[in-house]
């Protein structure tokens, strides 16, 4: 997806490209990926050396079904000026085979392969794979179907949660959680937001006078400006954003990156407030917590991965525990925490667990975005745990899953289609990954690992050893979704499996 300036790199590009098309089946299940589709790219681009800058995308296209796509439209940002691209339209083709993985190539300059992996609903999973002798893009991201319906700025109306982040020109992390008022006629009101800037945070700041427009009522695309989020002094971000639904827009900040000006990219959702509205009543229950930072770790000396994954339990009257796993750049971790909390009556949570503070957005009960003051500037989303105890035996059947948005270059960044058994004692995982490195992709990779879930102590946690991942835990969401933190690997991410 990066805008390329050296004919080399292009040609490396297309012979890679060419590749890769070689190595995934005929496109047997083209119709998969059919209608009106947005999506997002969290990634890093790199000149080799190990050296790294931030890089995100945002767009849209219509696939056919038949392996073409159509009215593509897509923003990129990067460190460099040479990596932005804005509003620019481009076709396509792509192939899923029979395993339900594809390949996808994007008619832009300098070229896009992506490798994905198909969802039951129609969505997919995605990893650029076009990167080759330490230089281009890595990363990975989401493609999800648009409801074109909601392609006006009349649509996006009402309360809406959003989380947003990325790294700045020195590659220090920055991370905005928040809530605001769509008006569905451009103005944003009643915001407030908590941000982190690598350790400098500010609580609950008023976002005055923010603004959006969905602009392009073909494509989906518009735009939004929040003032007086970050900096000193504050300073407005402005963002490009995407249309998925009424409920749901991808937005990426299109600023220029400075040491100052981080790039950020996310996703605002529609908050579905409980019978009553939010209040401390409206936390009852578990929730699957997963969050990922940046930061330099003890007996480290440059700053890596520090991924978190919980299940934090709440009772309706305040009182919360929080069970996590922690891996910093392969230090791991492990601690229960009780404390307090509560939820005001635009959906802000405030926990005060163990002497630390947490702060989530609800986009509904039990659900919501979560970000942390802490110096890794951990950010992320909790997902409401379904009812009933989890055991190996709700882990069963097609799964595809991805890394998340990575926070070093070193993160092995995939997606592919993997098969659970459900067996018990020890249950069995194996499936297929197509891997995205700048030394090159690696595609059709075999991998499988063994599993074990609990109800007791920890409702839905359990363990994976193996080569998805490597040796880490499991926490169950729903027998449709679980999420992997690796404990053993010194450059962690946040693994998201669904069904």
């Amino acid at each position: 997806m990066k805008k390329l300036k050296v004919l080399p790199i292009m040609c490396l590009t297309l012979f890679l490209a060419s590749t890769v098309r070689a190595q995934i089946a005929p496109g047997v299940n083209n119709a998969e990926l059919k209608g009106d589709y947005a999506f997002s790219f969290d990634g890093m681009t790199t000149g080799g050396g190990g050296a790294f800058t931030v890089f995100a995308a945002v767009g849209r296209f219509t696939a056919d079904g038949a392996g073409n796509l159509t009215n593509g439209e897509i923003d990129v940002n990067g460190a460099s000026p040479t990596d932005r691209l804005a509003a620019q339209s481009f076709t396509g083709t792509y192939s899923i085979g029979a395993d339900h993985r594809g390949i996808m190539s994007l008619n832009i300059p300098g070229g896009g392969t992506l490798a994905f992996a198909m969802l039951a609903n129609g969505n997919a999973k995605f990893v650029e794979v076009d990167a080759g002798g330490g230089h281009g893009s890595v990363g990975s991201g989401s493609i999800e179907k648009a409801d074109t319906t909601a392609f006006s700025t009349a649509k996006i109306t009402g309360e809406y949660a959003f989380g947003i982040a990325g790294l700045d020109g020195f590659n220090t992390r920055t991370a905005v959680a928040g809530r605001l008022t769509a008006s569905g006629m451009g103005t944003f009101t009643n915001g407030v937001a908590d941000a982190n800037q690598a350790g400098r945070y500010t609580s609950g700041v008023a976002i005055v006078a923010g603004s959006y427009s969905v602009s392009e009522t073909t494509t989906g695309r518009g735009v939004m400006t929040l003032p007086g989020v970050l900096g000193v002094p504050p300073q407005n971000l402005n963002f490009v954003s995407y249309v998925v639904n009424a409920g749901k827009m991808f937005a990426m900040e299109i600023d220029a990156v400075t040491a100052m000006t981080p790039l950020l990219n996310g996703a605002m959702f529609q908050q579905q407030f409980p019978v009553g509205g939010f209040a401390t009543s409206a936390m009852n229950g578990n929730t699957v917590v997963y969050l990922t930072g940046r930061t330099t770790c003890a007996g480290a000396t440059i700053p890596g991965s520090d991924v978190i994954a919980g299940l934090l339990s709440t009772d309706g009257v305040g009182i919360a525990t929080l069970t996590y796993d922690q891996n910093c750049e392969g230090t791991s971790t492990s601690a229960s925490l009780t404390g307090t909390y509560d939820v005001t009556g635009n959906g802000r949570a405030a926990f005060r667990i163990g002497g630390a503070y947490i702060v989530a957005y609800l986009v509904s009960s039990n659900q919501g975005f979560f970000i942390l003051p802490d110096g890794p500037a951990w950010s992320g989303y909790g997902e409401a745990q379904a009812a009933g105890s989890f055991s190996n035996s709700t882990v069963v059947g097609r799964y595809a899953g991805v890394t998340t948005a990575a926070a070093t270059l070193g993160v092995t960044t995939f997606s592919g289609e993997f098969t659970a058994d459900g067996a018990s004692p020890t249950g069995n995982i194996a499936g297929t990954e197509d891997i995205g490195a700048p030394s090159g992709p690696t595609l059709g990779a075999s991998v499988n690992a063994t599993y074990s879930i609990s109800s007791l102590p920890t409702n839905g946690r359990g363990t994976i050893a193996g080569n998805i991942g490597g040796n880490g835990v499991i926490y169950v969401i729903s027998a449709s979704k679980f999420v992997v933190a690796s404990m053993s690997d010194a450059n962690p991410a946040i693994l998201i499996f669904e069904q």
